[in-house]
């Protein structure tokens, strides 16, 4: 089934359902147009006013492919089409609308009687659909019907409702799907550990009081990012080193006693020296 085409082929089929079994004379077209196209010929009108997604196959699971039950295919978008039918013709001076209320009613049989839309009257493109098109007569809402009528520049006509279901919309094959805007590149990105990580080895000195300078030497230090924190306050960030020894100073709020001091360099590295901070 074409996600394109597909909810028109089911428009398609209802008419032709109509147009088949509908016993009238003489016969009278049957139409798919806006409800204010107005015309002075006799014809039944179906108005496609509003689709919903179907809540009962809404979380359906990868199904067979229509047609072919070896191959598995992604659940498809299943729709129910709700539509407004309305019959039109000429208004006579002795029975006024009389004429127009036997083409509702001959209408309303055809669809009474084919609750599912035979297969000879169904558009070429949904004869191998997975699910059958099912035609239920929906409770006619007053309020929703004038709001549909008040859309339109034409006055309200005896109208009824009719949900069809379900149409299915089949994804795109793998294949014609484009690519997502965020992708830039395909293949495996180019992150690579550094062939020297960065390794911080001592912490000099380890006592001392308030407001001392501390500093910390290692290893391929140059370019990364140091952080430092001393009884949970981060004392110093910097963005990027200039070689492979930096100095922070201890916080001059801390009180006497042990804390535990954490270094971290650009998440490559960490490791938690024990300052003492003395009188």
């Amino acid at each position: 089934m074409s996600a394109s085409t597909a909810i028109g082929m089911v428009s398609a089929s209802v008419r032709n359902l109509l147009r088949g079994e509908m016993r009238l004379t003489p016969p009278l077209d049957v139409t798919v147009l806006a409800p204010d196209e107005t015309s002075s010929e006799r014809r039944i009108n179906l108005f496609l006013y509003k689709l919903a997604e179907n809540p009962f196959l809404k979380n359906q699971d990868v199904t067979v492919r229509a047609g072919n039950p070896n191959q598995l295919v992604a659940e498809p978008l299943s729709l129910n089409l709700f539509y407004l039918m309305t019959p039109y013709a000429p208004n006579d001076p002795q029975t006024g609308n009389a004429s127009a209320h036997q083409i509702l009613g001959e209408a309303m049989r055809v669809f009474y009687e084919n609750p599912v839309v035979p297969k000879e009257y169904l558009d070429n493109g949904l004869t191998t659909a997975r699910e059958h098109l099912q035609i239920a007569s929906s409770a006619v809402d007053p309020e929703e019907l004038s709001r549909i009528w008040t859309t339109f520049s034409q006055p309200f006509r005896l109208s009824v409702l009719y949900q069809v279901s379900t149409v299915q919309l089949d994804r795109l094959p793998e294949s014609q799907r484009p690519l997502p805007k965020r992708v830039r590149r395909v293949g495996v990105p180019g992150i690579q550990q550094p062939t020297d990580p960065p390794t911080v080895s001592s912490m000099s000195p380890e006592a001392g009081a308030a407001v001392s300078t501390v500093t910390f030497a290692g290893e391929h230090l140059r370019g990364w990012q140091a952080t430092v924190s001393i009884g949970g306050h981060e004392v110093v960030e910097a963005e990027s080193l200039s070689g492979d020894q930096f100095n922070v100073t201890v916080p001059v709020d801390l009180l006497p006693g042990f804390y535990d001091v954490q270094v971290d360099i650009s998440r490559l590295f960490r490791r938690t020296f024990l300052y003492e901070v003395t009188l």
